[in-house]
């Protein structure tokens, strides 16, 4: 409903990036220059300095942005209260997930909610968890589905469930023969490590720091963003990696991995993230409801299966 001018500008200035600007929007970079161009024309004016690889807002750009963002918020809210009156959920939801979420949890919560709202159109970005919080709380995204505890104020946070991690190897692999596998056995073996500001990374750290054990002791591999990479190179004998156990259930049943618990035991959180000071409306409130029952639900069923 909003002019689109005034969302490419707005997502310009906060971007202070037409490229990015141009990802988030789903848009080429030539649209988005060309929109930016376009508004400028209609104010007579120039909004943005472009200058050594950055952008900077112009006075008039600063007052422009003040409207925008209050113009963008009312049309968004329009919207959702005329399509709340339809009794009917409608509309595009910005949504954003951890890898892992994306590999397997977030197919089948897609799919049952697409089956219960046909109209809602989806709009997935997926990154690691600290990028998708924060994204969240600058309020890019409608929601997110991390693996990590938002402590941000500016985010609302729901526990929803939980996921064991486990080192995953390939069959024939030397730790492959244990049952449980503690800080000190995982010693010495390369490692297949996640990248910067995933979940699974931290929490990985964390259980070597308590054990006293520092991560230059442990050989690395490779440090990995892509889930199935990890998988890969795992079941083809490159090392051993730490993942949540729902992710690489399927692989442990059809041989392709071993799965083996840690000890002590640890679990990743699946938490459902939405921006505290957003207007809240009832597609987003729904699919975070649906979001929290259908981890615990999914979650129980990976408990039972094993």
């Amino acid at each position: 409903m909003a002019d689109r001018r005034l969302q490419v500008f707005h997502a310009v200035a906060k971007h202070g990036s037409f490229t990015r600007a141009a990802e988030h929007l789903f848009m080429t970079q030539p649209a988005v220059t060309f929109q930016i161009k376009q508004l400028e024309e209609h104010f007579d004016t120039r909004l943005l300095d472009r200058g050594h690889g950055k952008i900077s807002l112009t006075p008039a750009g600063e007052l422009v942005l003040a409207y925008a963002e209050r113009i963008l918020g009312l049309s968004e809210e329009l919207e959702s209260r005329v399509s709340e009156l339809t009794d009917e959920l409608a509309g595009t939801l910005n949504i954003g997930t951890s890898t892992t979420i994306a590999a397997y949890w977030l197919p089948h919560l897609l799919e049952g909610f697409k089956r219960r709202y046909p109209r809602v159109v989806p709009r997935v970005v997926v990154g690691n968890s600290q990028l998708t919080e924060d994204r969240v709380a600058a309020r890019d995204l409608d929601i997110g589905l991390i693996e990590i505890v938002s402590d941000q104020n500016s985010i609302e946070r729901r526990s929803a469930a939980r996921d064991e991690l486990m080192v995953i190897c390939s069959t024939d692999h030397p730790l492959a023969r244990f049952e449980r596998l503690t800080a000190a056995d995982l010693v010495g073996h390369p490692f297949i490590n996640r990248d910067t500001g995933n979940a699974i990374r931290q929490l990985a750290e964390e259980f070597f720091a308590a054990a006293g054990i520092q991560m230059s002791e442990i050989p690395l591999c490779a440090e990995l963003g892509s889930l199935a990479t990890v998988k890969h190179l795992a079941a083809e004998g490159m090392g051993f990696a730490i993942a949540s156990r729902a992710a690489i259930q399927r692989d442990v049943r059809e041989g392709r991995l071993m799965g083996i618990p840690l000890e002590p035991r640890m679990f990743t959180p699946l938490e459902v993230i939405i921006p505290r000071d957003k207007f809240r409306s009832r597609l987003i409130t729904t699919f975070a409801d649906f979001a929290c029952e259908e981890f615990a639900r999914m979650a129980q069923e990976v408990d039972k299966a094993d």
